[in-house]
């Protein structure tokens, strides 16, 4: 049997023949070899490079079509706001321009919030051909005490009487300069812009310290106990010497003391630079609380209607443990945009409304400053702007230990007197605004290859173009 075994297989083995010799490797590329390079081989990378490519390919590839969306976006509403730049402006009158009240976000500096400013809103104003006045506080209450004070200056040029005289500053030199040069100032809507929840507090605060206080600051309160009381001077007695010891013959106690006068230490010079740098100003205390707004009078020059405002919205998150929501904020920043967008975009456009009063808002739930739900109390429209920004304020910022009976403006609630808040306008599109910016958006979509290779524009030559001339 295993002779009739064997007989298959060799014939199996005979009749397929000699086995083919091994193929022989490719060889390099001759011209690898004259550059001195080694020779490429296609094959597929290992486990560990796979794993780092697709990482940095993930995150790059995120991090490349977020920008790419939020250029666009921005592109879309520059191009809805621009042809506010084409209306011709007469030479003799001045453009529009914005105030813009910023601040440094809690347990942060202010170039974060300059650098918010310059990334979302500066571009659309620019497209638009505005001007503006930019208010800055680098601590809290800033804001409050420089619109205050704006207000104040407003009421005593409007000729409300005041102990204080008016000074005139470079602003006002300024305006009398054009004045007498005939330069006329915009006869239009200003607008205000606002940006974070914190800022918005202090100029909401300051709207009202400014037209419902006093223009006179308050007197500090003196203690007369303790101006009556002043400490006795303690002659102090000389160190007897050895030249001075009593004799035996005199007795002690009748020994003069001798009474040292202490003459006041020198102050050292201060150097001439620190004399010649100017002095900080000081913030100033507020001229009124939120007690006094029933018993105050409004001002009679408060006009019938505010200038109107837009609240910005600035995320802004601190705090190693919250590094995958500052991720995810980072890879989503086209949202900010857009929303952003929509707010300056209906700044420039002036498109606007009166607040909505309490009970007439479509929202039944509010939150409170701790994140629970407030169905008790009504409120204004202006107290739920941005208010679930608060939630991301640094733990620094609640901390009221030292405030030593001051007013913490971010921090207590928002209280309103409806004599002022009726009078508050809100910048707003409106339907035909909305669906003018999505026409644009949808005339502005490109397919992504010709945004890698834009293409260039045709100049014209300077000859081109030109009617009724003859050609050189």
């Amino acid at each position: 049997m295993a002779e009739q075994d064997a007989k298959p297989s060799a014939s199996s083995a005979s009749s397929a023949g000699p086995a083919k010799p091994a193929k022989a490797p490719k060889p390099p590329n001759p011209v690898w070899r004259m550059m001195g390079l080694p020779n490429f081989r296609l094959k597929l990378p290992s486990r560990n490079w796979s794993i780092f490519l697709a990482v940095t390919g993930s995150w790059t590839a995120a991090v490349m079509y977020d920008r790419r969306e939020k250029k666009k976006i921005q592109r879309k509403w520059a191009k809805v706001v621009e042809h506010i730049a084409k209306e011709p402006l007469s030479s003799q009158q001045l453009p529009r321009k914005v105030s813009v009240y910023l601040s440094a976000p809690p347990g942060d500096g202010l170039l974060v919030a300059r650098d918010h400013f310059h990334e979302y809103i500066k571009p659309i104003l620019v497209a638009a051909a505005l001007d503006w006045d930019a208010v800055e506080g680098r601590k809290e209450g800033d804001v409050r005490a420089g619109l205050a004070e704006r207000i104040r200056r407003l009421r005593k040029m409007n000729g409300e009487p005041s102990m204080e005289p008016l000074e005139e500053d470079e602003q006002e030199l300024l305006a009398q300069a054009r004045k007498k040069s005939g330069v006329t100032p915009f006869d239009g809507i200003a607008g205000d812009i606002i940006i974070g929840r914190h800022t918005w507090k202090e100029y909401v605060r300051g709207l009202h310290e400014g037209w419902l206080g006093p223009l006179d600051p308050p007197t500090q309160p003196t203690d007369p106990v303790a101006e009556s009381i002043t400490p006795p001077v303690v002659p102090t007695q000389a160190e007897p010497s050895l030249s001075d010891a009593p004799s035996s013959t005199s007795p002690t106690d009748d020994a003069p003391l001798a009474v040292v006068h202490e003459t006041p230490a020198a102050e050292p010079e201060k150097p001439k630079e620190e004399e010649n740098k100017p002095k900080k100003k000081k913030q100033p205390p507020p001229f009124n609380t939120t007690a006094d707004y029933t018993n105050a009078a409004l001002s009679p020059n408060c006009p019938i209607a505010l200038g109107p405002s837009a609240a910005i919205p600035f995320p802004h998150l601190l705090g190693f443990f919250n590094f995958p929501i500052r991720i995810y904020r980072f890879l989503n920043r086209r949202q900010v945009a857009e929303e952003v967008g929509r707010q300056t975009a209906a700044a420039v456009l002036t498109a606007f409304r009166p607040f909505d009063a309490p009970g007439e808002s479509h929202e039944s739930i509010t939150l409170d400053s701790d994140g629970d739900a407030d169905f008790d109390r009504p409120q204004w429209e202006q107290e739920k702007l941005l208010k679930h920004e608060e939630s991301s304020w640094h733990k620094s910022a609640r901390d009221r230990k030292d405030d030593n009976g001051k007013e913490r403006v971010w921090l207590d609630d928002m209280v309103l007197d409806p004599r002022i808040s009726e009078r508050m306008r809100k910048f707003e599109l409106d339907s035909e605004l909305e669906e003018r910016a999505k026409q644009v958006a949808r005339e502005g979509e490109a397919p992504w290859w010709k945004n890698i290779w834009p293409k260039k524009e045709e100049t014209k030559k300077p000859w081109e173009g030109l009617e009724g001339e003859p050609m050189p």
